[in-house]
Order: structure tokens, then C-alpha cells, then sequence
């Protein structure tokens, strides 16, 4: 990025802020005018009760809201900056695993966020978009990435909702604030978007370029019932939309969903449970047809599988809901293990595509046992899964497993090791070569000795006598490389040296270090120790004053024997590809969650949590992209294990999968399932809707 550029995006955050400390108390005033204008024209007692309760309320409490709502942005503005990785997502819309936690009254402020949204998008989208394209260009950008603008309407909308719900009032008071305030709202955003843009110009900066994309024309038709005859229309209205409150009321079972309902009302939300569930499964095979990461052959079969889903929508309407269910099982199984292949020409293809074909014809023959279907299918596909990788893939998986463990094992105990050596009042003053020495390979030996010592203990024999004699000699080491010290008394410094390079060498052969790098050090211990035997000195040693040592490598060591066993990527490649800087990946398709979302989520969390067991990545290796999935990861999140679509396994530490990131060699298909993906996408909808209707 330009520094010019820099300074200019940093000063429009700062005036947006400066900005909104002037127009949030003009709008606090507005709003306050229109419930008292509202009040005096209210044509209902309850209304006027209302927008009274609503107008002394906010005299009561405006400098708090003011004061909070401006803090509230301040840290919104700062956690969506692009740098700084807090990665908030591109819609605060629900998730649909979060819609089924939700009481009733968060499903309530959920929608209620969304209509003030959907008002002040309207109000400002025009200038929005001007100042998105220029704050992206400020940044380096050359095509507009809207979440890249942190001074984006849901961010500030959202900032209004945190501050509004951490008073102590009514929710039907913020309810009437945010309905009557939300157009003179969007009024003022538009007026700091234009004096922002006005002044990102002035400073030279130039617009990223929007990239124009196909959408989608209009909305499929919902699915009819055709046995009840009541169409999605019918039961949900004249706007013919699934909203939140639908979809909430549908998974959390308000509906009475009983095949013998007795009276009209049962009878009622019956069909319309019904209509839900197959509404919801209509747009989840939607978004899953749209979904490329896909092959073309399989998005096809599973659109084949509708007219199954939707039977069984009617008998079991929230099928979908429950990650335990047999068919939503199948579905999971089915995409996941799609996510595998790249290309209809990838070995294994062909026999997955012609299973899943088979899938479809037995869930489609006519009958009334389809629910029973699903768990006999969902075996037999795992069983075919288990059948294409070799014994010997199995084998060497769980070896490599083992591996991983041993070596986090041994990698978390050598930095409590290395803890204590730095505790010790005698290791400041050594010198760094022998410090560096001492807290990393030699707590790699040490800690090696003690996993053994633990290993002989549990078989009832004793295997402490290594562990201990590598702890013996530290004294006499460290005494030995201090000239100051070693130098005043050369006999005993000529008696312990043979004992201790004995010792350091026995241990270091223990952990199977490499012998170049031993010997290195071995070099550079031997002249200390030369030059305190041909160093007189008559009086008492001067202070010495600890060298400097330079920041410690956090990679895992691992054994050349351990390397192998566990499969782990050869640490050359990474080196290699460190120094290229020629753009990876530029041909593949984007994943279908945004990269930016995951690049933040990553900046945010670290271990095992950053990519989740089950995330399918590609990995360049020898110009080639090939697939894989994370299957395992240690319990520290220190090492992970992926596996090819062909059983092969292969490990990486945590610091060589964070290279293989920011050399932008590995990339995210998918780190969530393409089933719970679709399902949230349904929810988003859902969201939308709820902001079209009142």
C-alpha cells in the first residue's frame, strides 16, 4: 500500500470518528422531535402511551445512549479494520444452528436489526458505494471488497444495537427508537459518507473498480404440498416469504406437527410446518446446485434427491436440523467426501459418482419405507469410503498419529525444561551459544529422557538414571563456558570437561540429532573452553555481562526418524517456496465463503481452532494444487495431519502451515460442511425477508 494512501485511510477513520461525536447528539435530537411530533398525532390511546413512554425514556437516558453508542462504533470501526483480523463477518445475519438456541425475543432484535439495516442501506447506498470504492483504493485494492470498508452501515447499525441493549429499558422502547429513528439515521450517515469521499479525493486516492457478476433473476417457486393442496403463499401470506420467525418457530417445534391433529388450528400449523420444512429444503438444494465447489455430476444427483427430501420433509420436518439424522447424515457424507475430487478425470471419481447415482434411484423407487432407507444407504457409503484406502494407508496414518503425539508431548515438556534452565541462578551469565544450546536441544533431550523415564516407570522399571545425569551436568557446563570463572581454576576445569562432552554427546544421540549441527556447537564449547585454560587472571573475575540472544525458532523439533513416520511436508520445500514471490492459486476457483472471512477468523484464533478437523485445503506443491483434508489435530493444536482423498497422509506443524498461508500455497475449500453452509445461507434469507415485512 502507498504511504500516501496509508495516511489518507488512517485520516478518514480518525475524521469518521471525529464526525460521528458531532452527529450522533443531532440525531439523538431528531429522533427525540419525531416521538414527540408522533405523539401529538397519535390517533390510539396505546400508541400515544407508547411514544410518551419512548420520548421520556430517551430524555432520561439520551447522553448514555450517546456516550455508548459512540464507544460502541469506536470499537466496531477498530474490530473491522482490515488489519486487524477480528474478521467480522460479510451480514451479521443468524446462523441457523444459532436460530434454534434463540428464545423468541432474540429472534425479535435479530429482525428487528435487520428492517433498521435494510432503512439505512436504502438511504445511503448510493454514497456507500462511492466511499467503499475509495477507502479500497486507499488500502491497495483494485476491486471493490466491500467488507474491507470499515465505516459499512451494518457496522454502524450494529453499534447502535450493542449500545441500545446494555440499558436498562423496555425492548418495546428500542424497538419504537430504532422504527422512528432509522430514516433520519440513514440521513446522517449519508452526510458523513459524502464529506468522507470529498475528502479521500482531495488526497488523491483512486477508487477500487466494482466487478460486475451474473445473479440470479427472481426466486424459484416454493414447493406445493400437493396431497393438502396449500401452497407456501397460502399458509405463510400474501408475501410468499420464509421469514425468521418461521424458521425459528419450525426449529424450535411451537408447530404441532402431529399426523392426527384434532382441531382446526393443529390442523393449520400442521400443513404449514410442513410447507416450512419443504420451503427450507427447496432453498438449501438451491444454494447447494450454486455451490462449485462441487462437481457439476454430484450438485446434479443431489438435485435428483429433491423429490425424496421433500417426502420426507413431511413426515419428519426438521430432518434437516438434526445433524443425527440418517438423511441428513447422507447428505453430509455425500458432500463432504465430493469436496475430495477437483475433476471428474481424479481417480475414484467415477465409482463415488456411480454410488451416489445408485443413492438416488433407491431413495426415488415409489414406497413407504423411504425414512428406513437412509441409515442402510449412509453405511454402505462409508463402508465403500473405508474400502478405497489401502491397509497399509491405515497403518501408516495411525503411525503418524502416535508420532504426533509423542512429539507434542516431548515439545510441551522441553519448554517446561527449558523454563527451569532459565530459572537458575547460574544461566544469565553463560554465554549465548550455550544458553541457546541449553534451552533447545538440551531441553529437547532432557524432556526426551523424562517421557522414557515415565514410559520404564509404568512397565515397573526404573529409567530415571538418563534424566538425572542430564540435569547433573548443567553446573559444571555452564561453569566451564564462563571465562571469568573457568579461567581462576584450571584443574577442575580440566577434569570435568571429558565428562561433560561424554554426557552431551550421549544425549544428544538419544534424540537422534543431527550430527553438523552438534558438532557445531561442540566447536564452539571447546574454544571457551581453550580460551579459559590459557587465561591467567590474578585477581577476581569482572561482571560479565550476558550476551544477547536472539529470538528462539517456535518450531517443534522433530527426530529425522519422527519426520518420516509422521509424513511431515520436508521443511526444504517450505525454505523454497519462501523465496518466490510469483502470485499461487491464480487459476482456481474461489472458495465459496469469502477468503477474507477466513483469513481474519485465522488472524483471531490460533491452533487447532483456526482450521478445524474436517477442513478440506488445497496445497501447491511442485507447481501442482493438490486436495486435502485436515483429520487430525494434537491436542495443542502444534501439529496437524491431512489426508488425500486416496488415504495418503501429511503432517505439518502449526509454523509450517502458517508459512504455507502466508506464501499463499495453501488455500481453504472449505472449512465448514456444504450442508451447514446451505442451511445458513437459508437462515440469511430468512433474515432478509423478515426486513421486507412488517
Amino acid at each position: 500500500m502507498d504511504a500516501s494512501n496509508t495516511q489518507a485511510f488512517d485520516a478518514s477513520i480518525r475524521q469518521a470518528l471525529t464526525l460521528t461525536r458531532d452527529w450522533v447528539p443531532r440525531w439523538l435530537g431528531k429522533l427525540h422531535s419525531t416521538l414527540r411530533d408522533r405523539e401529538h398525532t397519535a390517533s390510539h390511546l396505546s400508541e400515544k402511551q407508547g411514544l410518551v413512554q419512548a420520548r421520556t425514556t430517551l430524555e432520561a437516558h439520551r447522553d448514555l445512549v450517546a456516550t455508548r453508542f459512540l464507544a460502541a462504533f469506536a470499537e466496531s470501526v477498530q474490530n473491522a479494520l482490515p488489519h486487524t483480523g477480528s474478521g467480522t463477518r460479510r451480514s451479521p445475519a443468524v446462523s441457523f444452528d444459532e436460530l434454534e438456541l434463540m428464545g423468541d425475543d432474540q429472534v425479535q432484535e435479530t429482525v428487528e436489526l435487520a428492517r433498521v439495516q435494510q432503512i439505512v442501506k436504502m438511504a445511503v447506498d448510493e454514497e456507500l458505494a462511492t466511499l467503499t470504492s475509495l477507502l479500497n483504493g486507499a488500502q491497495g485494492l483494485t476491486t471493490v471488497h466491500p467488507d474491507a470498508n470499515p465505516l459499512r452501515a451494518e457496522v454502524v447499525v450494529a453499534a447502535l444495537m450493542t449500545a441500545l441493549k446494555g440499558l436498562h429499558v423496555d425492548a418495546a422502547v428500542r424497538a419504537r427508537w430504532l422504527q422512528t429513528g432509522a430514516i433520519t439515521l440513514g440521513d446522517e450517515l449519508r452526510g458523513m459518507y459524502v464529506q468522507l469521499a470529498r475528502e479521500l479525493e482531495k488526497a488523491g486516492v483512486k477508487p477500487a473498480g466494482y466487478v460486475v457478476t451474473q445473479t440470479a433473476i427472481g426466486r424459484q417457486p416454493a414447493f406445493e404440498l400437493k396431497e393438502e393442496a396449500v401452497s407456501v403463499q397460502e399458509v405463510l401470506g400474501d408475501d410468499n416469504l420464509l421469514t425468521l420467525d418461521h424458521l425459528h418457530q419450525l426449529l424450535v417445534g411451537n408447530l404441532d406437527l402431529n399426523d392426527k391433529a384434532r382441531n382446526r388450528t393443529a390442523v393449520s400449523e400442521n400443513m404449514m410446518g410442513r410447507t416450512l420444512a419443504s420451503e427450507v429444503v427447496t432453498l438449501m438444494l438451491k444454494r447447494i446446485a450454486s455451490d462449485e465447489r462441487l462437481l457439476a455430476p454430484v450438485r446434479d444427483q443431489l438435485q435428483e434427491m429433491k423429490p425424496a427430501l421433500l417426502q420426507l420433509a413431511r413426515s419428519e420436518p426438521r430432518f434437516f436440523a438434526d445433524k443425527e439424522n440418517p438423511a441428513r447424515r447422507l447428505l453430509d457424507a455425500i458432500t463432504e467426501r465430493s469436496l475430495a475430487f477437483t475433476s471428474e478425470l481424479d481417480p475414484g471419481f467415477a465409482p463415488f459418482s456411480n454410488q451416489v447415482r445408485s443413492i438416488v434411484r433407491t431413495l426415488l423407487n415409489p414406497g413407504p419405507d423411504l425414512s428406513a432407507r437412509f441409515p442402510g444407504l449412509l453405511d454402505e457409503l462409508k463402508r465403500s469410503q473405508a474400502a478405497t484406502v489401502a491397509p497399509a494407508q491405515v497403518q501408516a496414518r495411525g503411525l503418524a498419529v502416535q508420532t504426533l503425539v509423542r512429539v507434542e508431548q516431548r515439545n510441551l515438556l522441553a519448554e517446561r525444561v527449558a523454563a527451569e534452565i532459565r530459572a537458575r541462578n547460574d544461566f544469565d551469565k553463560a554465554p549465548g551459544v550455550v544458553r541457546r544450546f541449553l534451552t533447545g536441544p538440551w531441553s529437547q533431550v532432557v524432556a526426551q529422557a523424562r517421557l522414557e523415564s515415565a514410559d520404564a516407570a509404568a512397565l515397573g522399571t526404573d529409567g530415571q538414571a538418563a534424566a538425572l545425569r542430564y540435569n547433573d551436568i548443567l553446573p559444571d557446563l555452564l561453569w566451564s563456558s564462563q571465562l571469568a570463572l573457568a579461567s581462576l581454576n584450571r584443574p577442575r576445569l580440566v577434569k570435568i570437561i571429558p565428562g561433560v562432552l561424554r554426557t552431551l554427546r550421549e544425549g544428544l544421540d538419544a534424540i537422534d540429532y543431527p550430527r553438523e549441527q552438534a558438532e557445531s556447537f561442540f566447536q564452539a564449547l571447546m574454544g571457551l573452553h581453550e580460551a579459559a585454560y590459557k587465561t591467567q587472571r590474578n585477581g577476581p573475575p569482572p561482571d560479565d555481562q550476558p550476551s544477547i540472544q536472539p529470538e528462539e525458532d517456535d518450531e517443534p523439533w522433530m527426530q529425522r526418524t519422527e519426520a518420516r513416520d509422521s509424513c511431515l511436508m520436508d521443511d526444504t520445500f517450505l525454505e523454497a517456496q519462501a523465496t518466490t514471490t510469483q502470485p499461487a492459486f491464480l487459476e482456481t476457483q474461489p472458495m465459496q465463503r469469502d477468503w477474507a472471512d477466513v483469513k481474519a477468523e485465522m488472524a483471531v484464533q490460533r491452533g487447532a481452532d483456526a482450521l478445524p478437523v474436517g477442513t478440506w485445503v488445497d496445497v501447491l506443491q511442485d507447481g501442482q494444487a493438490t486436495r486435502w483434508q485436515i483429520t487430525w489435530a494434537s491436542p495443542h493444536g502444534t501439529m496437524f495431519l491431512f489426508t488425500s482423498a486416496h488415504g495418503r497422509s501429511l503432517s505439518m506443524t502449526k509454523r509450517g502451515l502458517e508459512r504455507l498461508l502466508e506464501q499463499d500455497r495453501l488455500r481453504v475449500v472449505a472449512n465448514h460442511g456444504v450442508v451447514d453452509e446451505a442451511l445458513d445461507e437459508v437462515a440469511r434469507q430468512a433474515w432478509l425477508n423478515s426486513a421486507k415485512t412488517r
